[in-house]
């Protein structure tokens, strides 16, 4: 049985029907009429925003904690402009996200009318998709597709923009029950023949590795990725985007490669002889210098986008499918060559990764003068928070030691821009995080850069009750920056210094953190000795009714090794400054 309704209310009573039960937004002109059907849905909640990139990135927080798709929704014009940023930010990260915006009415289109923009056109490059709705009865099929094509095959943002005389205009309202998509068919399954080959040259690798990224993050593959590591023995390493996937203590992991990996995680892929990528991209963040990348390495290269096969490097066993189905596949595979007394020997293979493990390990100089260092801040609060709290991390200096220092032991409790390199995403996505799991502790680690960006929806989390909990580590600089001017720029310090007052003795704060929190109705604490960061920490934790922001006020020269400078090789990884490591014998 049909209802005729406004495609306004079409529009809500399908994201009821797509099972959404929250929407992150900001009312304005085209898409008004969708905010007043949205006012009496028992269904839906609303979180009201302070701008649409916060918005976004609250979607992709709340896709990352739950795994279904996030709904962000935006006017036409700058409304929807502002969305480009975590459209992009979810396009780069295969982040499932709806975004839907309005747009001028169908006469207006391409006048110039006024708060108009070709979001469709401006977005094609960054969507999975995009749809734009001219026709109130289109709206149920387009939203049913756009939840389907967001979240099936590799996961990706799709926009939904729709004309405001569309959402005003009448229609029978028809829920569809099948979708015929005859375009769209994702491959899941993976070919036999390639899973056996990928199965036969591990069994004859003698120096394997499994490189993690987070294709098997999105296909939910982590039990199936620590039952072929135990079978096999290979090591494995998690790139930015994996981490958690594979639990940072067990003894198979090496940690994190590329520009900030650690030493056995970049060595071992540069020694490797064979190299089994698993929802990885060949990022140029974990490569280098590609030429250089593995150079020994056979490549089995196994992902749901077959456009990214062999598309960075030549895969020599490519895999189409989805991670956990390659995966499950790949053991049983496994199991029938060990069954039939194909296994591989791998003994020097570890001996060279352990010593390795043993001589370069993760660390950091303290602080001179009892001054407080990032590393050492990060490392209390993952190992206080514990591993069951989500991480959600800004980009730059504090990101990197995020991904370090705290102990990652579930898949998705880190949460980070990685593709993009989006500052601001940390306070936004949080927000959405906990939203989406409302009973888990969530940290937004941020720096100080990236927190002046999006702290105004510290004012969402106040009014709408999500207290999430905000480490800024401040060292007063654009802390990464900083650090490539150090090292690559000759110490030239150019407009780094967020600092306003030259003064430093003055200790004058622009802004203070404690007082603008205190401002959006958070608590606001601040840390700048080491001695107290364990209380503060534990202060912050036991509050549970308000967001919290705590200023860590750290040392400005403070750097993240290990680094593999920009355009170079992996080879000359340098462990801490003017250290480079000994890879030790490749036989």
């Amino acid at each position: 049985m049909t209802e005729r309704m406004t495609g306004a209310r079409s529009l809500i009573r399908s994201l009821e029907h797509a099972g959404v039960d929250v929407v992150f937004g900001i009312p304005g002109g085209a898409i008004l009429p969708a905010y007043d059907p949205l006012y009496d849905s028992r269904r839906v909640r609303h979180i009201l925003m302070r701008h649409e990139q916060g918005a976004g990135h609250a979607a992709e927080g709340y896709a990352y904690a739950t795994g279904r798709p996030g709904v962000c929704m935006a006017t036409s014009g700058p409304g929807a402009t502002n969305l480009v940023t975590p459209i992009a930010d979810a396009h780069m990260d295969s982040v499932p996200m709806v975004a839907i915006t309005g747009q001028v009415a169908t006469p207006m289109i391409g006048t110039d009318a006024f708060q108009e923009a070709d979001i469709s056109g401006i977005t094609m490059p960054i969507t999975k998709h995009n749809f734009l709705v001219k026709d109130a009865a289109e709206i149920p099929r387009t939203i049913a597709e756009a939840f389907h094509i967001a979240s099936t095959g590799r996961p990706g943002p799709v926009l939904v923009d729709i004309a405001k005389d569309a959402l005003q205009a009448e229609s029978e309202f028809a829920w569809p029950q099948r979708l015929d998509m005859p375009g769209y068919r994702p491959v899941t399954k993976p070919h036999g023949k390639q899973v056996r080959e990928a199965a036969r040259l591990i069994a004859e690798a003698r120096r394997p590795v499994l490189y993690v990224g987070g294709g098997v993050l999105r296909a939910g593959a982590h039990q199936e990725l620590r039952v072929l590591a135990e079978l096999t023995g290979v090591p494995v390493v998690t790139t930015l985007m994996a981490r958690g996937v594979f639990p940072d203590s067990h003894p198979q992991h090496l940690g994190m490669p590329g520009m900030h990996g650690t030493v056995p995680a970049v060595g071992a892929l540069q020694q490797a002889d064979l190299v089994v990528a698993l929802g990885a991209r060949f990022d140029d963040r974990v490569t280098g210098r590609l030429d250089s990348f593995a150079k020994d390495a056979a490549v089995v290269h196994a992902d749901i986008d077959p456009a990214e096969i062999s598309k960075n490097r030549h895969a020599d066993v490519p895999i189409v499918g989805d991670c956990r189905e390659v995966l499950a596949d790949l053991v049983v595979a496994v199991r029938k060559d060990q069954s039939e007394g194909r296994q591989g020997d791998y003994g020097s293979w570890w001996a060279q990764l352990n010593r390795l493990r043993e001589e370069y390990p993760l660390g950091y100089e303290p602080a001179e003068e009892g001054g407080l260092a990032p590393q050492h801040v990060i490392r209390r609060l993952g190992e206080i928070a514990g591993p069951e709290a989500t991480y959600v991390a800004g980009v730059g200096q504090h990101q990197m030691w995020a991904a370090q220092f705290i102990g990652h032991e579930r898949p998705g409790s880190f949460l980070n821009s990685g593709g993009l390199g989006t500052m601001g995403f940390s306070v936004p996505a949080a927000l959405g995080a906990q939203v989406g799991e409302p009973g888990r502790t969530v940290w937004a680690v941020d720096g100080d850069g990236c927190f002046q960006m999006t702290n105004q929806e510290l004012a969402t989390c106040a009014i709408e009750g999500i207290p999430i909990k905000v480490a800024v580590v401040n060292n007063g600089n654009l802390g990464m920056v900083r650090q490539w001017q150090t090292l690559f720029y000759e110490g030239r310090y150019s407009n780094t210094n967020l600092q306003t007052s030259p003064a430093e003795e003055e200790k004058v704060r622009i802004p203070d953190f404690v007082r603008l929190a205190e401002a959006y109705g958070c608590v606001g604490l601040r840390c700048e000795r080491p001695e107290d960061v364990d209380a503060t920490i534990e202060k912050a934790m036991a509050v549970d009714d308000a967001p919290v922001v705590v200023d860590f006020t750290v040392h400005h020269d403070a750097m993240v090794w290990p680094m593999v400078g920009p355009g170079v090789s992996n080879d000359d990884i340098q462990y801490a400054r003017d250290m480079a490591p000994d890879w030790g014998d490749e036989d």
